[in-house]
C-alpha cells in the first residue's frame, strides 16, 4: 500500500478548510468544528502510538481496560445531544451500550469468528470499536428524539416507539446502500490492502449484522431504562 506522508495528509485537510469556512460563513460558529477537527486528528495520531503498545503487550488484563475505556466514552459522548442534565443518565448509558454492544462483541468474537486467544488485540480492538461507536450514536439517536417527543406531550410508549424508528433509520439507510452506494470502511481497507473482494465481503457482511444488532439492542435498552426517568420529567 502507499506510505501516507504528512504533506498527503496536508492536502486532504484542504476540502476539509473549504467545509469550515462555509460552515463559519451560514452558522456564524467555527468552533465546535475546529474542536471536532483538532480531537480527531490528535487522538488519530495518539491511537496509532497506544494500539503499537497494546498490541505488543498481548495482555488480556490491557483489552478489558482498553474495553472499559471504550464503553465508558461511548456511554458518555453518546448523550451529549439529550435537552437534559446527562450525569444521572449514564449508567443507564453505560448499562445499555454494555450489555448491547458487550453480548454482540462476545457473540461475534467467539461464536463467529472464532478468536482464540479472546483477547488478540487486531481484532477485539477494532470489532469493539465499530460496535460501540454504532451503539453510542444509536442511544444518542434515541435518546434525543424521545426527549422531543415527550416535549411534545406523547406518553412514555408513543416517544418510545417513534425514538426507537428515528435511530434505526442511519443503519436501515446503511443496509440499504452498503454495495450500491458505498463500501464501508473494513471492506475498502481489506480490499486496498490486497485481501479477495469475495472475502472482504464475507467479513462486510459480519460487521453490519453487528453494527445492526448492536445498536438496536442498546437503543432498545435505553429506552426502557428511561421509563425510570420519567417521573423527574413532570
Amino acid at each position: 500500500m502507499y506510505q501516507i506522508t504528512l504533506v498527503d495528509i496536508a492536502v486532504a485537510f484542504i476540502p476539509v478548510l473549504a467545509t469550515v469556512i462555509i460552515i463559519g460563513y451560514w452558522s456564524h460558529s467555527t468552533k465546535s468544528a475546529l474542536v471536532a477537527i483538532s480531537r480527531m486528528l490528535i487522538q488519530l495520531l495518539m491511537i496509532g502510538y497506544v494500539l503499537n503498545f497494546i498490541f505488543d503487550a498481548n495482555s488480556q488484563w490491557i483489552i478489558l481496560l482498553v474495553l472499559i475505556f471504550m464503553l465508558s466514552a461511548a456511554s458518555w459522548i453518546g448523550l451529549n445531544a439529550l435537552p437534559v442534565d446527562s450525569g444521572p443518565l449514564f449508567i443507564y448509558s453505560f448499562a445499555a451500550i454494555s450489555c448491547g454492544g458487550g453480548f454482540i462483541l462476545l457473540f461475534i468474537s467467539q461464536g463467529v469468528l472464532h478468536v482464540d486467544p479472546w483477547y488478540q488485540p487486531q481484532v477485539m480492538i477494532p470489532i469493539a470499536g465499530m460496535i460501540f461507536s454504532n451503539s453510542m450514536n444509536a442511544v444518542s439517536l434515541a435518546g434525543e428524539r424521545f426527549y422531543s417527543e415527550l416535549d411534545h406531550h406523547q406518553d412514555f410508549s408513543k416517544a418510545r416507539n417513534i425514538a426507537f424508528r428515528a435511530a434505526m433509520i442511519p443503519l436501515i439507510n446503511a443496509l440499504l446502500a452498503v454495495g450500491l452506494v458505498s463500501l464501508p470502511g473494513m471492506m475498502t481497507g481489506q480490499i486496498l490492502a490486497g485481501t479477495s473482494p469475495l472475502t472482504a465481503a464475507r467479513y462486510q457482511i459480519i460487521v453490519m449484522c453487528m453494527i445492526f444488532s448492536s445498536a438496536g439492542i442498546s437503543a432498545a435498552l435505553f429506552l426502557s431504562l428511561l421509563k425510570y426517568r420519567i417521573t423527574d420529567r413532570q
